[in-house]
């Protein structure tokens, strides 16, 4: 007994290392990505208190990024090294996610956000920008460019999300016919899971450091629960049909959580769209 409850004291000592090394680990990869694309973390209060933390970096026309759901502005941290020298990059914490105010008692659908995505890009000076968005915020960066078309220079949509008339996908299908969403995090195990679902090739990343990534998802289910019945119910169709806004779509030919099929709809719907179809 003794010396099984030593072993259970190490063990408890080293797992409560564990969860204080994990959030280090991941603030210390972030800060180095984030150096070598030339990002700074900002703030920014809109005019009704809602608070936007934001990365910016770079030179040149501004770009604005919007991650999808259950993300936040680092996922854009990787590839913004190659766009820094040739555009000042924005790309912000959507509210409900990532640092930026987690609000409960606000609407949620693309509409909505795009309305305070416009204010914090009328917050920042942006008259005129180019726009990406990938997956809900790909759906959010349209609703956009309907709602202010003279604003938005371009719009670079990856993988995105919000057209009702695509394809079902794998995770529409898996939703609807079992109640399962992969794409929200429970638990920590649900974590690795998650990872496998949204990439077709996930990178390696430490225990200690998905551990840590996978309770802030944690905390943050509820509300991401709420997110997702507001925008799986949503579209921005009609909104967008016509709209003369220039587009480059890209699209994984694997992915899972919306389909390949929607590259055609998406081309009907922009008139002056390209795609790019990524094996």
């Amino acid at each position: 007994r003794p010396a099984l409850l030593a072993c259970a004291v190490a063990l408890a000592a080293m797992l409560s290392a564990c969860d204080s090394v994990g959030p280090a680990l991941k603030d210390t990869a972030y800060a180095l990505e984030r150096s070598r694309a030339g990002l700074a973390r900002k703030e920014i209060a809109l005019a009704d208190g809602t608070r936007i933390v934001y990365l910016e970096g770079g030179s040149g026309a501004p770009l604005v990024l919007v991650h999808g759901f259950g993300a936040d502005k680092d996922n854009f941290t990787r590839v913004a090294r190659y766009l820094t020298p040739h555009y000042r990059v924005i790309a912000p914490d959507l509210v409900g996610f990532g640092e930026s105010s987690h609000r409960g008692d606000v609407d949620y659908h693309y509409a909505a956000q795009a309305q305070r995505l416009h204010g914090f890009t009328q917050a920042l000076g942006l008259a005129r920008f180019d726009l990406g968005g990938n997956s809900m915020g790909g759906g959010i960066a349209m609703s956009l460019a309907a709602q202010h078309p003279q604003e938005v220079a371009s719009l670079w949509l990856l993988d995105c999300a919000g057209i009702a008339a695509a394809p079902p996908s794998e995770l529409a299908r898996l939703v609807t016919t079992t109640g399962a969403n992969p794409l929200i995090v429970a638990k920590e195990s649900d974590f690795p899971a998650f990872l496998n679902f949204v990439m077709s090739d996930p990178p390696y990343i430490p225990g200690s450091v998905m551990d840590a990534m996978a309770r802030e998802r944690m905390a943050n289910q509820p509300l991401e629960r709420q997110v997702f019945q507001q925008i799986a119910r949503d579209s921005v169709d009609a909104s967008i049909r016509g709209l003369q806004t220039p587009a480059l779509i890209v699209w994984g030919d694997e992915d899972r959580a919306l389909s390949v099929g929607t590259v055609p709809v998406l081309k009907t719907l922009l008139p002056n769209a390209q795609a790019i179809v990524m094996p």
